[in-house]
Parts: C-alpha cells; structure tokens; sequence
C-alpha cells in the first residue's frame, strides 16, 4: 500500500492518467384559582438501609503494553520472538504480542536492515523514480536466511519494482538480489506479453510470501490497479517460476481500491483465507478489512454468498475509486468503531480508524490465531500503531476477530476459565454492527443485553443461543443470523478480563459485543 498520506492523495490526482496506486392557536387563560397554603407537615425520619456495594473487580495491574508504529505490518516468528516489517523499512518486534520494540524505520542509509539502502537497491529506485519503501514481507525458507521482499512505487501512478534481498539473520543486513517484477511501463509490453494497462495489470507491490498445506511457495500481490495476482515461487531461490508474467488474478481491478493482501491456512477448517483491506489507508479513507476463502491456495476464493472474488472490481463507467461497486462483496472483519467507557471505567475505551493491511499468522502449539494490522484511532489522526487481535473460526468456518486487542488470559490475577458458558455469556454488553459499507464514519457502540431465557433486548432486538464449546448465535431480525466465538478477553478501560463476542452473517457483516457491569 502507499506509505504516505501524500502518495494515496498522489494517486487521486493521477486519474486523468487512469492509474492508481495503492495502494470520504393560544387561547384564552382561564381565571387562577385562589391560593391555598398547604399544610405544614413534619417528614418522619427515615434511617437509610446500609447496603453493602458488591466487590470491585479486580484490577489487572501486571497488564501494560509498549507501542510502536509500523504501517502494514507483515508478521514472521522466529524462535520465540515475534517481528513485524512494513512500509518505510520499517520494522518491531515483540515476544509477548504486547510489548512492541522498534528495530528499524526510515528509508536511509542509517537504517540497519540494509547496509546503505540507497545504494543497494539503486536499481528498483531507478525505475520508480522516488527513494520511497513499501509494505515488506520476510520469509525464512528452507536454507535457514531470511528473503526480505522490498518493493517501492512512483506513487502518482503504478510504476512499481518488486525485488528480493536475503541476509543470515531477520534483523539484517540484507543484501540485494535484483528486481524480478516491475508495472507501470506506459506503452510498452509487460511481463505478460501485452501492452500495460493499469486497469488489468497489477501495481507491483504489496507481496505476501507463503507456503501451502503441501509446503509448495508462493507469493500474492498487488494494490488498486488492476488487482491482486499470485505467483508460484521457486522454493530454492524465493524467486518467480519462470513463464508466469504476472501470474493469475484473483481479485480486483479498475482501480478499485483493493490491496494489502494475506493469505493463511487454517489446519481446522481446510480453507486459505484471503484477507485484504478495502478502502483508503489514511485516516479519512475508511480502510476495513475483509476476507475471502478457498480450498486451493491459487483461488478461486469465494465469499459465504458464493462471489467468485476475481468478479469483484469497480466499474469503469463509474468515478475513479468506485466503491460502491465492491462493498456488498467478501466477510468484513470491521471497520472504523468506537466503543464507550462503561460504570467505573477510567481508562479510554478501545476504537479504530482505517484500522487494515494486515498479516495473519495460526500458532499451532497453542491453536491460536493471530491478526496483525496498523490502526488510527479517533481524534488522532494520522497517528498509527501496531494492534494484535486474536481471532476464531466461526461454525460456518470464517474468521471472526476479537474486538479487543490481545493479552494472555494467563495475565489476570485471579484464574479464569478459557471455557465461556452461557450463564457467563448473560448479561449486557457494548455492541457494535460494522455493517458492510466503506465509510469513514465511526460506528459507536449502543447497549444489548444478553437474557437469561435466550432474548437480546435493547439497542437491537432477538434470539441468542449458546452453542457447543464457545460458540455462540444470534438471530437479530431483518439485520439476519450471525454466528461467532465468545472468549474472555482484556478490557483496557476497566482494567479487568471480560467475555466479548464477535460473530459474523452469510452478507458479510460483523458485530461485535463487549461486556460490561457484574
């Protein structure tokens, strides 16, 4: 995606060239009536009952997280610490997914992934014509280096190169080993034989590396333009295979705005979920994350209504940047939100702006899932850190992400049962539907209560069920049925663990519920 504010604001004056980079009546009275004095009356003393108020809950006081700001962050594990590298080589790390530490930021020649950056990849600098680094990717392959994937974009339109540097150690340096993948070559042939037209053809940037189930390598891409590709890769060299041009799309095209693409498996569900951000990356762009699912790592990938996403694009009838188009299309994860600080809450509650470009990773020891991505926040503008959010497969088998960022449920002073039941599950809630649109408005949470006789009253009216483990349903009327995950989860205003809900429909929409009160 862009790095900058100014590279998407770039993009849009680059319309008239037709490309985008990724990367808003009084009657009469009658007469009174005499006054009568009213009577004199003694009020009987009344001693108050002494009520004894329940027990505060218990402050979760070991629990503290250190920020850092690195914009699309792309996850790789290593040992037991955690890394995360994004636009502007930038680079944390984290063994905790709490406490974040800056390793390296900036596109200079002090940056210490890189022995003088500017120099090394000299030659991707040349052909985008700007000393500018995008969103990054690091995979560690079979020999045991590390493959940084760099790639940088003139940002006014799609001339973009996407090269390969490898080092010893995931903190560098690295060291380059040429550009493979370039766009934005104006009336000249591409690397898929015809004349390059930023509508169809990608914007080379963006890269997410994987393997399959199988071990196999391969590697999805692309932003705005004309869409997200995948290539097979040589696992020897982390190079394309030969043959492929710009490999096979996927999703996107027309300049939709599209990009940030991940893809993982999932060991439970047998599916690769596709995960991109739709939207615009600042703060005003409505950036919402959004997933779709196949049963082969090169697609197809449908959404739960069965749309083949290599059909969703905008319409070049339409304005540049046609959302309209692509809203009613893939699984929202969420979108801009904001919730509220309940009784005897001191701390400010959680809320995102253009929260997206994530990465994903499952950690099979544990059987977790992990969601990775930058976020805003309201009132805060441009300002971004990295969140990480667990996040579950629903019974429908899609993601469906916590609401509230992640800490251990080993941090809270007083043991708690992963197992959520459903007398825990009772009681009410802070509820959020982030709809389906991309809009930059905050959603802002009102009030539901989870009935003890199976009813959701309040804000939204319906059914609720506890299902099999920690799942969970509701059946909320015309808005439909949605199916979820309950867990316990840290909330940072009240300083304590609470159970939250996040459950998703068959449209694609998400709601999302935090627990307030005893």
């Amino acid at each position: 995606m862009l790095p900058t504010l100014t590279l998407r604001a770039c993009a849009v004056a680059a319309a008239m060239l037709v490309s985008a980079c990724g990367g808003g009546g009084s009657g009469s009275s009658p007469a009174p009536a005499p006054v009568v004095p009213p009577p004199v009356l003694t009020p009987p003393v009344v001693t108050p009952p002494v009520v004894t108020p329940p027990p505060a809950a218990t402050p979760e006081t070991s629990i503290t997280f250190a920020e850092a700001g690195v914009h699309d962050p792309a996850v790789i594990k290593t040992g037991d610490t955690w890394y995360v590298f994004g636009s502007h080589l930038a680079a944390a790390k984290t063994t905790d997914l709490m406490n974040w530490t800056k390793v390296a930021d900036g596109v200079n020649n002090s940056n210490p992934l890189f022995a003088n950056v500017t120099t090394a990849l000299a030659e991707a600098f040349a052909w985008s014509q700007v000393t500018s680094l995008w969103a990054a990717d690091v995979i560690e392959l079979d020999d045991g280096k590390f493959y940084f994937y760099y790639n940088t974009c003139k940002g006014d339109s799609p001339r973009s190169a996407m090269g390969l540097a490898v080092a010893d150690k995931i903190e560098g340096p690295y060291v380059d080993k040429g550009v493979f993948l370039k766009s934005g070559m104006w009336d000249q042939a591409s690397p898929d034989g015809k004349i390059y037209d930023a509508r169809i053809h990608p914007n080379a940037v963006d890269p997410h590396t994987f393997r399959d189930k199988d071990g196999k390598l391969w590697m999805i891409y692309g932003s705005y333009s004309g869409g997200i590709f995948i290539l097979a890769m040589d696992k020897a060299t982390g190079m394309p295979l030969a043959g492929q041009g710009y490999g096979k799309h996927l999703l996107g095209g027309n300049h939709a705005r599209i990009e940030g693409a991940y893809v993982t498996y999932s060991p439970q569900s047998g599916y690769y979920y596709m995960f991109t951000s739709f939207g615009g990356l600042d703060a005003n762009g409505a950036y919402n994350m959004r997933v779709a699912r196949a049963f082969k790592p090169d697609g197809p990938y449908l959404d739960a209504k069965g749309t083949d996403m290599a059909g969703v694009k905008s319409n070049p009838a339409l304005a540049l940047f046609d959302d309209a188009s692509i809203a009613p299309h893939g699984q929202k994860l969420f979108g801009n939100h904001q919730f509220s600080a309940g009784t005897g809450e001191a701390g400010v509650a959680s809320g995102y702006v253009s929260a997206g470009h994530n990465s994903a990773r499952y950690e099979a020891a544990t059987q977790q899932y992990f969601l990775f991505f930058h976020a805003r926040f309201p009132g805060r503008g441009e300002q971004h850190e990295i969140r990480v959010h667990e996040f579950f497969i629903n019974e429908d088998g899609w993601p469906v992400v916590s609401p509230l960022r992640y800490a251990p449920l080993s941090k809270s002073v007083a043991p708690l049962a992963e197992q959520v039941t459903g007398k825990d599950a009772e009681g009410s809630y802070q509820f959020v539907n982030h709809g389906k649109d991309i809009s930059a408005a905050i959603k802002t949470a009102s009030v539901i209560r989870l009935e003890a006789g199976g009813t959701v009253s309040g804000a939204v009216m319906g059914t609720w069920s506890h299902r099999s483990g920690n799942k969970v349903q509701l059946v909320l009327g015309a808005a439909g049925t949605f199916n979820g995950v309950l867990s316990r989860q840290y909330n940072a205003a009240a300083k304590r663990f609470v159970v939250t809900l996040t459950a998703q429909s068959s449209e694609g929409v998400s709601v999302w519920g935090v627990r307030t009160g005893s």
